[in-house]
């Protein structure tokens, strides 16, 4: 769906943040994109949406390049900021003027969607929270189906009912033509959804690979003090969490924080478990 090849991109001259960036993404996930505030999470989604342009290589959603801005493409896709601001208008107004460029919009999704996040299609877009207004995108991006969904920090903002009910309607939106990326650094808030993990630092992609994958070859745990199977630790009261390299007796979920932080502290360790 979305071919990221050797892409160069930097807002200073004399400082790429991106220097031969390589990514592919395919139908059928839900991607979370990792990283530290400024490793250029939000600057890859542009590119990924054609909001920004390579200095150097390509960025193809379906075989398509965003150079022209085709109709086409900008239909089939929805993008979230972290940050917004929306019109004085209501809900339904909003949704009458901009569902109709979206030519497989669902009216009804959108209507179970606002009913799930406990919104009123009369209410005023600029008179709501900042919650309620991140909810009331969400259930729009949700409703457009488009094949790929752009999602930055989309928890920010959300009380611990709203990411629950969040984490339920995006479970089913996913399907096998559709693709979509979620970028933040809270990276609790989606550990039940995602099935593929990147981790962006300093504009270069340190970890890439599918969850079947991480459960395979990485194994939680915890355990009294380190061993040679341990790949990453960090102390707790009374002994330490750890990812290992071979199997244990007391194998946990997947830890996404400790995920992070081991490949953030030491990617090409953690990397090396892969090859095996």
């Amino acid at each position: 769906m979305i071919k990221v090849n050797e892409l160069k991109f930097g807002y200073s001259k004399k400082r790429l943040l991106f220097d031969n960036l390589n990514l592919e993404l395919k139908k059928g996930h839900i991607y979370g994109l990792f990283g530290v505030n400024g490793a250029g999470k939000t600057t890859l989604l542009k590119h990924l949406s054609g909001v920004l342009m390579p200095k150097e290589g390509s960025v193809e959603f379906n075989g398509q390049s965003f150079k022209e801005r085709p109709v086409s493409l900008l239909q089939d896709l929805y993008v979230i900021p972290e940050t917004f601001s929306l019109p004085p208008v209501t809900v339904q107004k909003f949704f009458d003027i901009h569902a109709p460029f979206y030519p497989k919009m669902d009216a009804n999704k959108f209507a179970h969607c606002l009913k799930e996040f406990d919104l009123d299609a009369s209410m005023k877009l600029n008179q709501i929270s900042y919650g309620q207004q991140k909810k009331f995108i969400v259930a729009f991006s949700l409703a457009t189906n488009a094949s790929l969904i752009l999602m930055d920090e989309p928890t920010n903002g959300l009380d611990i009912p709203s990411k629950s009910q969040f984490r339920k309607l995006l479970a089913q939106q996913i399907h096998d033509d559709s693709c979509i990326v979620i970028s933040t650094h809270q990276v609790r808030d989606l550990a039940s959804l995602i099935d593929y993990v990147i981790v962006l630092d300093n504009g270069t992609i340190r970890f890439a690979h599918e969850m079947d994958e991480i459960s395979k070859k990485l194994h939680f745990t915890v355990k009294e003090k380190t061993d040679e199977t341990v790949l990453y630790s960090e102390e707790q009261f009374g002994g330490i969490k750890a990812i290992c390299s071979k199997e244990t007796e007391k194998d946990l979920e997947t830890d996404f924080e400790l995920l992070f932080n081991a490949v953030i502290s030491d990617y090409e360790k953690i990397n090396n478990a892969f090859k095996n």
